[in-house]
């Protein structure tokens, strides 16, 4: 409620009468003097106490509205802080009021600034519907108990206490509905729903509080000046009050760098300092475009630099200072030439036009510095995604030749990130066998073909050679010259590598194949002329052919890099072996895919033959197969693998050598140049086998 019964005029004037003369000047003083030094005090603290004492601040408040708003488990707990909320809100608005209701202009008894209002609505919106009952049974007490301590009575009390409930709880929930919990100053739509919404729940409570004003005090001014006094204090406690307190949370919930912070109380004591000289003024006509001329650039600075929420701050300064002096005949404001309501009508519209001012500016800044914040990371994200990519964005000014590169093409290139680069120096760093290879794609481009790709090699500083592959646009200007051109660059240096190996491993594995098919013709010839019917030919082909895969799969295993011979010998000897009659020990050794091939055949015959008429023909005969390295000058070049057979039956030397036998002695020598010794004892068979060692 922001309208004083006219009834209280007697002790309106005692009250006015008791600033008169030179107590008035002495007390204007001591207020101004008391307004200036409270709040550079409050700037001192925040200088010289430190940022961390201050984010220890901000952290206690957070953890105190953490624990009004979150639900509590405990419904004791619960209670507890509703209660607590509540009490706090009705004495901020009860403080709030009084003050209001002590600043009456004295023809009307009209409050000119009611920033209870905004003290109810900012809380709301700060905090959330969680607050609503609270802050709602806050500011009807705290209503009730400021009228009832004039001359209002019960019923009226009520009625204002209803309405000013009512409008903070409207504000709210407009501005709720408009942009959802998460609301700040940082947009301008916000700035602007928060005007709205304080204006229509204003006009709606004013309805209520000029017909409870007509109802239950009788006053004899018309209903349309008592809405228009209440619509305009309550809307100006509005959009002055409540962004200080919705700044105040978001800075809890976020808090300033100490810089920004030391800043900002900076500006707020030099604008409390110049409203403190602007009251004081002389009442002439260039003294009333002083005081925007000293505030304007404070009030821009503090927009452009800091958090909305410290332009909040110096708007309901700048607003006070206003509403101050309008009151206590101050200044411009307060010239008793003036008719009041033209004082009044002045007053609130300069609180308006700076408050409205200064919150726009802020929202734009805050917007533009969202905004860079924004493009920045997206540049960011950008740049690790080309980083990850392998792919540098560029731009090339064909007309001045300058060439701007993205950051990670410095790493790429291997060019110093500080110095120039320049198309030329691009152009001079491609391998010199793909430069006109290049430049005949970048001189093709025309207006209806303004773009191309291009595969190309350039040399680093390093020394070291990389493909790239680049996809480019054209600009053309009016007469079809080139004069712009812009693409990406791909290092697609270990895709050849890769393309390089493929087609080295298809080449390989033709060879692999062609000698594979070569040589099974030959077994197969082979193994024909040896065979005395076809199924025996059938079966002698088989196993053999099956001998060829063990090595091809053990080699398939390794990648075709190598098989490791213990693994070779047992993959052979599997068919027939048992843990009493084969044995076999040598050094960890891994031979060549061919060694492996060629062994494995070898072996293979080997194992047929014992198993068609040596040791491994019956139970009691043994076959050994042991391997070392030799060596020369402490290197490895050779292995010796030996193969006894012991316990079989009697052995003599063939009359004739058939396939199998000359397979054996023939196949190691021929194509890996080593050395075999087949020799038919009585006691078994002993070979000899030795290899060359190779690198792989």
């Amino acid at each position: 409620m922001n309208l004083l019964h006219t009834g209280d005029y007697a002790k309106s004037d005692s009250f006015w009468g008791g600033l008169s003369g030179s107590a008035f000047g002495i007390t204007d003083f001591g207020c101004a003097l008391a307004i200036g030094l409270s709040i550079a005090r409050v700037a001192r603290f925040v200088l010289h106490a430190g940022f961390e004492r201050g984010c220890r601040v901000l952290q206690d408040l957070r953890n105190q509205v953490q624990r009004r708003v979150l639900p509590v488990a405990d419904p004791t707990r619960r209670w507890v802080s509703a209660i607590g909320l509540a009490v706090a809100v009705g004495i901020a608005y009860f403080l709030a009021a009084r003050l209001s209701l002590s600043l009456l202009t004295k023809p009307d008894g009209v409050a000119v600034f009611w920033p209870a209002s905004g003290v109810a609505a900012g809380v709301l919106i700060a905090v959330g519907r969680s607050a609503r009952w609270p802050v709602a049974i806050g500011t009807m007490a705290a209503t009730i108990v400021a009228n009832l301590l004039g001359d209002r009575t019960f019923a009226g009390a009520i009625t204002f206490a209803l309405c000013n409930a009512g409008e903070a709880i409207l504000t709210a929930v407009l501005v709720e509905r408009q942009f959802g919990s998460d609301f700040g100053l940082d947009r301008l739509r916000h700035v602007l729903g928060l005007l709205s919404a304080a204006v229509f729940a204003a006009a709606v409570s004013g309805i209520g509080g000029a017909l409870g004003f007509k109802l239950f005090h009788g006053s004899t001014a018309p209903i349309l000046t008592i809405w228009q006094h209440w619509f305009a204090a309550d809307a100006l406690g509005i959009v002055t009050v409540a962004p200080v307190l919705i700044g105040v949370a978001a800075a809890v919930r976020n808090p300033p760098p100490q810089s920004e912070a030391i800043e900002g109380a900076m500006a707020l004591v030099a604008i409390t300092s110049t409203s403190a000289i602007n009251i004081f003024l002389p009442r002439e006509s260039w003294a009333t475009l002083v005081p925007l001329a000293l505030l304007f650039p404070l009030l821009l600075w503090l927009a452009a630099r800091c958090r909305p929420a410290f332009a909040a701050a110096a708007a309901f300064i700048v607003a006070l200072t206003i509403v101050w002096t309008t009151t206590f005949g101050i200044g411009y404001f307060g010239d008793p030439d003036l008719p009041i309501a033209d004082r009044i009508l002045g007053a609130q519209a300069g609180i308006l036009t700076t408050s409205l001012c200064t919150f726009v500016l802020a929202a734009l800044f805050a917007e533009r510095r969202l905004h860079e914040a924004a493009l920045s990371e997206g540049a960011a994200r950008l740049q690790e995604a080309l980083t990850a990519g392998a792919v540098t964005a560029f731009e090339w000014d064909v007309r001045t030749g300058s060439s701007h590169r993205s950051d990670n093409a410095a790493k790429i290139l291997g060019y110093d990130p500080q110095a120039p680069f320049t198309g030329t120096d691009f152009l001079a760093s491609i391998h010199p066998a793909d430069r006109a290879h290049f430049k005949a794609h970048v001189r093709n481009v025309r207006p209806d073909s303004p773009s191309y790709a291009v595969t190309f090699r350039v040399m680093r500083p390093d020394g070291h050679e990389m493909w790239l592959e680049e996809t480019a646009t054209a600009e053309f200007d009016a007469s079809g010259h080139c004069v712009r051109i812009k693409g990406l660059t791909l290092d697609i240096t270990e895709r050849k590598r890769a393309d390089e190996h493929q087609r080295l491993l298809i080449a390989e594995l033709d060879h692999r194949v062609k000698n594979v098919l070569t040589r099974v013709a030959v077994v197969a010839m082979y193994t024909r002329q040896g065979s005395s019917t076809m199924d025996e030919f059938i079966q002698a082909l088989d196993r053999r052919i099956q001998s060829m895969a063990v090595a091809h799969e053990l080699l398939s295993q390794g990648h075709w890099q190598g098989v490791r011979l213990a693994d070779i010998v047992r993959r052979q000897l599997a068919p027939y072996a048992t843990d009493a009659n084969t044995t076999t020990n040598g050094p960890d050794i891994t031979l060549t895919a061919a060694a492996s091939e060629a062994l494995g055949m070898v072996l293979h015959e080997l194992v047929t033959n014992a198993s068609k008429y040596g040791a491994l023909s019956i139970p009691d005969g043994r076959v050994s197969v042991s391997w070392e390295c030799g060596n020369s000058d402490d290197t490895a070049t050779s292995v010796m693998i030996v193969w006894r057979e012991t316990g079989g039956p009697p052995v003599s030397a063939p009359t004739q050598y058939g396939y199998g036998t000359s397979l054996i002695c023939d196949l190691i020598p021929h194509e890996l140049g080593g050395k075999v010794d087949l020799a038919f004892s009585s006691e078994g068979v002993c070979c000899t086998i030795e290899i060359p060692l190779k690198r792989r």
